[in-house]
């Protein structure tokens, strides 16, 4: 940390040129949330190994790119047990949630959504290190959660810590926000390219956040390098280099992405109403975790691959192994949707990207060989319809999908299926329509509050100061007495008066100079005596933007509007109260059009 300090010192210290600067602010998050992934995948590792494999018995098969640190038994699992071990995770994980950080229940990349769009990008430090040991205990007691969601809570946890230390805006803390989501994802997952895209995707319904690509760009980049030196650099998956050769298959991939989205659908709705039923239990918060976690230990006793985060299944679907018939697939679509909701929809910590890939993955096994087993020789390798339902059932609920074809293909090492993937990933999405896993999600840039300034039009530019000056004025001669001007303030309410000399401005006389001249000598001054003759004037043609900015600029509340060619000739007035009615008109307006 003192390294890290010493860095942030120079950083302020260097007046660095913006590519420079970024550069360097999104090596820094990348650095860290590498170092960071490597701890969080062993403590992972380990808690699994030890809780439900030690305990349960239970040893979830991992895919070939995941390093296993120990070498683990063959599996033996202790049904009761089973149901036990999910619960007390849940209670565990609930109690340390909601007793130092409720922030860090549930899915993490909703929470770095809503930072992002409502609260200026900020992550409270506490919630990384929150988000991290409930995630180890969530997974490692058998929850149904993924790892992505909390390792990009806890990156962008750290950009946000980043960005508070060197005092940045609130759009720098945004980026960084985006630069540490990128970042654990693509070194979490070993796909940096889909980690930058998915970051920037994942914000909105429609379209990304583009100004944050080139720096997610380099976090990414230098997370995953840092993490695949420790645990290799092979893809997640392990899968043959298939080829898309025949234009026919086109049609049953098409069937495959609207399945996706019907079951996308589906997962959305039971994930969400299960999180309304366990929200409306009238027990302590921390308590609802454990009994999802019981109600998932149940299903486990009769469906221990439900347990666990579950990328051993993709990988024994993508390797086509006969103990994953399609009937065991079949169940797992539903088994590990309800086993999701059961632990995240209750308040337990896990991502919902992981159990994601799981399920589509399932479901393009299950109707790529039910394909095979009726068409052999069109669908001649059920193994490409696993790879291409990740994607589209990802496109659909995380309504990313550039994301998901990149990231897929990148998850595989496999390239060669970009048309079947583009295919089932756009249809799912489209007929997804508005439904999503991420609720925190806005549809379009417009909507969030964090481009709110940047998308409304400043109404004050684009009206004149002759659209709202006032032209019934009162004036006053420069002969007339100060008692008079007292009255005229008593009568029209009116604190400001434009003095006018054979129909010329030259001066201004407000009730604090008349209000200033002591009361036995009132009658014998006049207003030429204490008028302001150095007058702050607007025009006609000038924006209301810049008047205003006259009127607060100098203390004042009021500007006479004279001609530009003769300053000396008045053409109106116009106050702070003009400038606060048209604005007001104007906005309401343009609130009624949008």
């Amino acid at each position: 940390m003192n390294f890290i300090s010493r860095i942030i010192e120079i950083i302020q210290e260097l007046d660095l040129k913006h590519v420079q600067r970024w550069g360097i602010l999104s090596t820094i998050v990348g650095v860290v949330s590498g170092l960071v992934a490597i701890l969080f995948y062993s403590g992972l590792f380990y808690s699994t190994y030890y809780i439900l494999g030690g305990i349960g018995g239970y040893y979830p098969v991992t895919p070939a790119g995941d390093v296993d640190l120990l070498t683990a038994p063959p599996s033996h699992p202790n049904r009761i047990l089973l149901i036990i071990l999910p619960a007390l995770g849940g209670l565990l994980a609930g109690y340390i949630v909601y007793r130092f950080a409720p922030e860090a229940e549930g899915h993490g990349t909703d929470s770095v959504i809503e930072s992002y769009h409502n609260k200026r990008g900020i992550i409270r430090d506490r919630v990384p290190f929150i988000k991290a040991i409930t995630t180890m205990i969530t997974i490692g007691s058998g929850g149904s959660a993924g790892r992505e969601g909390p390792i990009a809570h806890i990156s962008a946890g750290f950009g946000s810590i980043l960005a508070n230390k060197l005092k940045l805006n609130d759009r720098d803390r945004r980026m960084l926000v985006i630069c540490g989501m990128a970042a654990g994802i693509g070194c979490i997952f070993k796909a940096p390219l889909g980690g930058a895209i998915f970051a920037t995707e994942v914000l909105y319904r429609q379209g990304s956040e583009s100004e944050g690509i080139v720096p997610a760009f380099i976090s990414s980049t230098i997370a995953y390098s840092i993490f695949c030196t420790v645990f290799n650099w092979d893809p997640l998956f392990s899968m043959p280099d298939y080829q898309f050769t025949h234009p026919i298959g086109l049609f049953f991939y098409a069937l495959l992405g609207v399945a996706c989205a019907a079951i996308g659908i589906l997962y959305i709705h039971v994930f969400y109403g299960l999180r309304n039923r366990f929200s409306k239990l009238a027990i302590p918060r921390h308590i609802k975790p454990a009994i999802g976690g019981l109600m998932l230990g149940i299903m486990a006793f009769f469906i221990p691959e439900s347990l666990g985060v579950g990328y051993g299944l993709i990988q024994q679907a993508i390797n086509q192994e006969l103990a994953l018939t399609a009937g065991l697939m079949l169940l797992l679509i539903f088994a590990k949707i309800m086993a999701t909701s059961f632990t995240i929809s209750s308040g337990g910590s896990g991502g919902v990207f992981g159990p994601t890939l799981v399920i589509g993955a399932m479901l393009g096994g299950f109707l790529g060989l039910t394909f095979h087993t009726l068409f052999p020789t069109i669908v001649t390798e059920y193994a490409t319809f696993v790879l291409v339902g990740m994607a589209a059932l990802l496109a659909c609920v995380a309504k990313t999908p550039l994301a998901a074809i990149i990231m897929v293909s990148e998850l595989t090492g496999n390239y060669h299926l970009l048309p079947p993937l583009m295919l089932a990933s756009t249809l799912a999405f489209v007929i997804s329509g508005k439904w999503t896993i991420y609720e925190k999600q806005v549809q379009t840039r417009m909507d969030s509050t964090a481009h709110r300034r940047e998308m409304t039009i400043d109404v004050l530019e684009l009206i004149q100061v002759k659209d709202a000056m006032s032209t019934d004025i009162i004036t006053v001669d420069p002969a007339t007495q100060v008692p008079t001007v007292l009255n005229l303030v008593h009568k029209y309410g009116h604190v400001g008066y434009p003095v006018l000399d054979n129909m010329k401005l030259v001066g201004v006389v407000t009730f604090e100079d008349a209000e200033k001249v002591p009361s036995d000598e009132r009658e014998n001054i006049r207003v030429e005596d204490i008028m302001t003759t150095s007058v702050v004037v607007t025009y006609e043609d000038e924006s209301l933007e810049d008047a205003l900015k006259k009127l607060l600029d100098n203390g004042i509340g009021r500007l006479p509007v004279v001609d530009r060619e003769d300053p000396t000739k008045l053409l109106g007035l116009l106050t702070k109260f003009d400038i606060i009615r048209v604005h007001a008109q104007l906005s309401s307006k343009l609130c009624r059009i949008h």
